[in-house]
This record gives structure tokens, C-alpha cells and sequence, in this order.
């Protein structure tokens, strides 16, 4: 009998990236595609069925199924509402289109919460039933696993990590609601932070330059990154209480930047943190890098079609 492979299809704002995996987490072929020039949802779909069609031609019968990481609320296979950088996708049953097209089972969930099943089956949370995942960009994601499966919540409206309030009198964040996570962890809160108290900061800065200067101990760059991991341990510490996790993985180009990134957050989750709460969670950094969110596509394939089993069965076997 072939070795049964699935596709994962890890849908961004500017590109698809697109795999066939085998159950082990070995990556057997990759292709991007851009959507640099793609203005309609229509042309993404086309996109997607084009690199379902050329694995499948690849891999013929070995393919079990798809799975598509998409960022937004999904629910049941549908695009409930899509992210800004994906517009027209509202209200789009878009399982069930791709399913017509391929004749392919297809399994779409959010992009974030992917990448956080991904880290737990084959990265930095392999060794565990129960985790938090975080991912640190322009916004903040993230995914809940228990017993060592995706946590969603009703309808799978929950699990938004970057929009819990850590400031009920705070900033408005770009979701609509005010004090969110989001609006003083991010990477775009970061930037935003340090034009402002920098009076020669330049024209271009992201996280990479602020970690630099932070490295260099510049006072605005310290005063940046201070906050930063003040806010981070302020959420982590509320989703160890609430989930009580093995490990808490950060996500995102951040999180590369040196173990002290992890240390300097765990240090004050452990001052924050309930002393006669759950136990202490590890914080670490993801280790898959950007291919946590392929891999969780296909690991989530491979669960619900039974060719792995999820993370808290095999521990009890």
C-alpha cells in the first residue's frame, strides 16, 4: 500500500503556499503561489484548486486529503469572514467549492490555529497534550489544543487570543474593541511605540530594528521592548490560568530573535502568576518557523481521517 500524504495549503494576504506532507511531517514537495496581483475571491479559489490539482498529479492516489489553513472566522469548511487582505471572502462555503472542483476531502480551519497544531504534532510542543500557541506579527493569533486537539469553542468563534483586554480604558485596536492585546503586543504596536519616543528613528523600523537597538541598550528601544514583555506576560499568565498548558510557544520572526526573548517573558508570567494556580508552563520559542502552518494543515488532515492519532491518545497508549 502507497504512503498516504496530504496537501496543506497555507493561505496568506500576498501569497499561497501550498505542500504535500506524509504523516511523519517530512515535506515531499512545496510551490507558492502570488497574490500580489489577485484583486477578486474568485481568482484565489483558481489559485487553490490549481496547486491541489498539480499535487494531486504528483502524488495521484496517495493523497488522503486537503487541509487549508485561511485566515479569519471559519466555521464548518466556510469562510465566515476573511482577513482584510483577502477581500470578497464573506459568507464563502469554500470547503465545499473546492470539494466540487478537486473531488479532493477538504478541511479548512484558521491560519493561526493551524500553526499551532503544527507545532504540537511534529515542533516545539510535540511532547505535549495541552497547549497555548501565540503568534506575534503585525496582529496577534494563536490556538488553543487540548488533549492534543484544536480547541475552538462554540462554533469555533473562540480562542482570540490577541483580543483579550489587558487595558479596559486602552487603545483601540484594529478589531473595533479597546485595551486588546493586540493593540500593545503586536509588532505594529511596537513600531508604533517607538516612532513615537525616538527622535531619530528612521524611516523604515520593524521588530528586527528594534531588537537591534534594544541589543544595544538604547533607552526609547529598551523602553519598547520592556513594555512589550510586560504586556506578553500579562497575557500568557491569563491563558496559563484558564488552560492551565504544558507550554506556551511563541510564534512569529520575533520570537527568533534570542532565547533571552522567552526568558525575559517567562520571568514575569512567574511574578504574575497565581501562587497556588496551576503549574508553570514553559515558555519557549515555535520551532517550525513559517512551515508550522503547512504542517498543521496536514496534521489536520491526518487526524480526521485517522492517519495519526491526536497527541493525547498517543500519550495514554
Amino acid at each position: 500500500m502507497n504512503q498516504l500524504n496530504a496537501i496543506g495549503i497555507d493561505v496568506g494576504g500576498s501569497s499561497i503556499k501550498c505542500g504535500v506532507v506524509n504523516a511523519h511531517g517530512e515535506i515531499l514537495y512545496t510551490t507558492t503561489v502570488s497574490l500580489k496581483n489577485v484583486k477578486t475571491h474568485s481568482a484565489v479559489i483558481g489559485h487553490m484548486t490549481e496547486v491541489i490539482n498539480d499535487c494531486t498529479k504528483r502524488y495521484a492516489d496517495t493523497i488522503l486529503g486537503v487541509g487549508v489553513g485561511f485566515p479569519g472566522i471559519i466555521e464548518d469548511n466556510i469562510v465566515i469572514a476573511g482577513g482584510i487582505n483577502l477581500p470578497g471572502f464573506r459568507s464563502v462555503e469554500l470547503g465545499n467549492i473546492l470539494k466540487l472542483i478537486t473531488r479532493k476531502n477538504i478541511i479548512i480551519d484558521n491560519d493561526a490555529n493551524l500553526m499551532g497544531l503544527g507545532e504540537l504534532t511534529y515542533g516545539a510542543a510535540k511532547d505535549c497534550s495541552d497547549a497555548v500557541f501565540i503568534t506575534v506579527g503585525t496582529g496577534i493569533g494563536g490556538a488553543v489544543l487540548i488533549d492534543g486537539k484544536l480547541y475552538g469553542g462554540f462554533k469555533n468563534r473562540g480562542t482570540e487570543l490577541g483580543h483579550i483586554i489587558v487595558n479596559h480604558k486602552g487603545k483601540a485596536c484594529a478589531c473595533g474593541a479597546r485595551g486588546c492585546l493586540e493593540a500593545y503586543a503586536s509588532v505594529t504596536a511596537m513600531v508604533n511605540h517607538y516612532q513615537a519616543i525616538s527622535k531619530d528613528a528612521p524611516d523604515h523600523v520593524d521588530a528586527k530594528y528594534i531588537v537591534s537597538r534594544y541589543m544595544l541598550r538604547e533607552s526609547e528601544a529598551m523602553e519598547v521592548m520592556e513594555s512589550h514583555f510586560d504586556y506578553m506576560a500579562t497575557g500568557i499568565v491569563s491563558f496559563i490560568n484558564l488552560f492551565n498548558p504544558q507550554k506556551v510557544i511563541i510564534g512569529g520572526g520575533i520570537s527568533e530573535s534570542g532565547s533571552f526573548y522567552t526568558k525575559e517573558i517567562e520571568k514575569r508570567v512567574l511574578a504574575l502568576a497565581v501562587p497556588t494556580g496551576p503549574g508553570a508552563a514553559q515558555i519557549v520559542a515555535a520551532s517550525l518557523g513559517n512551515k508550522a502552518g503547512l504542517l498543521g494543515c496536514a496534521a489536520n488532515v491526518f487526524q480526521k481521517y485517522g492517519a495519526i492519532e491526536p497527541v493525547m491518545q498517543k500519550m495514554i497508549v
